[in-house]
C-alpha cells in the first residue's frame, strides 16, 4: 500500500477527524498491531476498559472499528492507516487475529453471495404496468416544466435574480415527484447560479436551454439512435440495471484515481469519483451514494492505483462506469496527457457535436502555468493559449504554493471554456489540490 498522508487525510469523513487522526497515528496509542498482504490490524486503547479494535481490508479499501464512532473512517481507522504508511516495519505481526480473518472471511462471502445471487423471476406485467406509469408521470411533468421555461424566457430573466430559492425549488421537487431526478438536479443547478456574478445571464441561458434540449430530446427520442436515447433517458433521471450491467464484460485496466469531489443534498452524499486508465486511456466516473451515517462500499482517494475491470453505462461518449471487480495495485506510472488547450478544444467540438448537453469531464494536461490577466486567474499552455480557472478563489493559492508559478503537468475537470484544476504532478509525486 502506497499512500502519502495527503491521500489518506482525503478519506477522512470531515475537517474535524483529521488532526486526532494524526495523533493517533503513533505507536504509543497501540496495544497491539500487525499486518499482511491482506490487512492491517491494531487495537487502540480507549476511555474504556478494553481496547477498540481496528482494521482495514488493504484488498479493496475498507474499514471497521468497535469504537461508538458513526464516521467512516473513524479517527482509529485514519489514524491506523497513517501509522502503517508512515512506519509500515513497526508491523512486523503477520498472523491476523480470529476478529481480523473473520471480517475479511464475512467481506469475501458477501461479494460472493452477491455474485451469485439467483435473480428472482420477474412478473413481467406489473413491471410493465410500473414502468408505464412512470413514463407517464414524467411526461406530465415535463410538459409543466416546458410551460414553465417558455413563461421564463416570455417573461425576460431580467427579475429572475429577486424570484429567490422558492421559485426554483417549487420545481426541482415537482421534478422529484415527477420521477424524473435527473431533471430536478438541472434545475437545482439553474437556482443556484450567482445571480450576484457578473455575466451571470449567460450561464443562466445556458442552463435553461440545456433543460429545453433535454426535455424535447425525450419527447422525440423514437427519432434518434438507440445510444443516444440511453443519454435522453440517463438525462431524465432513468437509471440501468447495475446488475445486468456486471454481466458484459468491461475494461480491465490499472486505474489511477484523479480527484474525488463530493456533494450533499437531503442527507445523501453524492462522491464523484475520476479515473484514469493506464492503459487503455480511459477516463471514467464512478459515482456512489452515501446515507449520512452510514459508510459507503467504494474507498478511493486521488493518487491511489487500483487493478479492475469497469463496465461503462451506454453512452455516446461513455464515461460513467461500474466496478465490476477490484484489486489494489502498485504504482504505473503510464500517462498519455494533452500537449496543449488547443487537443482540448478539438475533443470538446467533437463531443458537443456528437452530443450537445453533456457534463463536465477530466483532462490531463502538459505543463499549464496559472496567469493572471483582466483581473481573473487562468491556465496558460506552453502555446500561450488559456482558459478560465473554474472555483479560483478556493484552488489559486494552493497552486500557487506547490509551483511558485511554474508550469506543471495538470488534472482538470470541466468542459468548454472553465475548468477546475484538482491534481498536479510536483517533484514527480501527485498533489492534490
Amino acid at each position: 500500500m502506497q499512500f502519502s498522508e495527503e491521500q489518506i487525510l482525503s478519506l477522512a469523513p470531515d475537517e474535524a477527524s483529521k488532526k486526532p487522526g494524526r495523533d493517533l497515528a503513533n505507536p504509543a496509542k497501540w496495544v497491539s498491531k500487525g499486518a499482511n498482504e491482506f490487512a492491517v490490524w491494531g487495537e487502540a486503547q480507549g476511555s474504556g476498559s478494553k481496547p477498540y479494535q481496528t482494521q482495514i481490508d488493504l484488498g479493496n479499501i475498507a474499514f471497521k472499528c468497535s469504537c461508538p464512532s458513526r464516521k467512516f473512517p473513524c479517527k482509529h481507522g485514519l489514524g491506523l492507516m497513517l501509522f502503517y504508511a508512515r512506519q509500515q516495519t513497526a508491523f512486523t505481526d503477520t498472523n491476523a487475529p480470529a476478529w481480523v480473518s473473520d471480517w475479511l472471511n464475512k467481506r469475501a462471502e458477501k461479494e460472493e453471495k452477491k455474485t451469485n445471487r439467483e435473480e428472482k423471476p420477474v412478473d413481467e406485467a406489473a413491471q410493465a404496468k410500473r414502468q408505464q406509469a412512470r413514463q407517464q408521470k414524467v411526461a406530465d411533468g415535463i410538459n409543466e416544466l416546458g410551460l414553465w421555461i417558455k413563461d421564463i424566457v416570455r417573461n425576460g430573466i431580467i427579475n429572475i435574480p429577486e424570484k429567490g430559492f422558492a421559485f426554483f425549488d417549487s420545481m426541482t421537487r415537482r421534478m422529484v415527484d415527477a420521477q424524473a431526478p435527473g431533471l430536478a438536479g438541472m434545475v437545482r443547478v439553474l437556482g443556484e447560479i450567482n445571480f450576484y456574478a457578473e455575466g451571470w445571464q449567460s450561464n443562466f441561458m445556458d442552463q435553461l436551454l440545456s433543460i429545453y434540449l433535454v426535455i424535447e430530446s425525450y419527447k422525440n427520442s423514437n427519432n434518434t439512435s438507440e445510444i443516444m436515447q440511453q443519454d435522453i433517458r440517463s438525462w431524465i433521471g432513468f437509471t440501468k440495471n447495475q446488475d445486468e450491467l456486471k454481466e458484459q464484460t468491461g475494461i480491465n485496466d490499472t486505474w489511477f484515481v484523479l480527484a474525488k469531489q463530493t456533494e450533499e443534498t437531503d442527507a445523501i452524499t453524492t462522491e464523484k469519483n475520476w479515473l484514469y486508465g493506464t492503459q487503455s486511456n480511459q477516463y471514467a466516473l464512478v459515482l456512489q451514494f452515501i446515507v449520512r451515517g452510514q459508510g459507503g462500499q467504494l474507498t478511493f482517494t486521488p493518487g491511489m492505483f487500483i487493478r479492475a475491470e469497469l463496465v461503462f453505462y451506454p453512452a455516446v461518449s461513455a464515461m460513467r462506469a461500474i466496478v465490476k471487480s477490484q484489486v489494489a495495485a502498485t504504482a504505473a506510472n503510464q500517462f498519455t496527457a494533452f500537449n496543449n488547450w488547443q487537443q482540448v478544444v478539438q475533443i470538446e467540438t467533437t463531443l458537443c457535436s456528437q452530443i450537445p448537453v453533456r457534463n463536465e469531464r477530466p483532462f490531463i494536461v502538459e505543463q499549464l502555468t496559472p496567469v493572471q490577466y483582466d483581473n481573473r486567474w487562468w491556465l496558460q499552455d506552453r502555446d500561450k493559449k488559456m482558459m478560465v480557472i473554474k472555483n479560483e478563489e478556493k484552488l489559486i493559492w494552493k497552486l500557487l504554493a506547490l509551483g511558485g508559478g511554474a508550469p506543471l503537468n495538470m488534472v482538470v475537470i470541466g468542459k468548454e471554456d472553465r475548468y477546475e484544476p484538482v491534481g498536479v504532478w510536483y517533484n514527480e509525486t501527485y498533489k492534490i489540490l
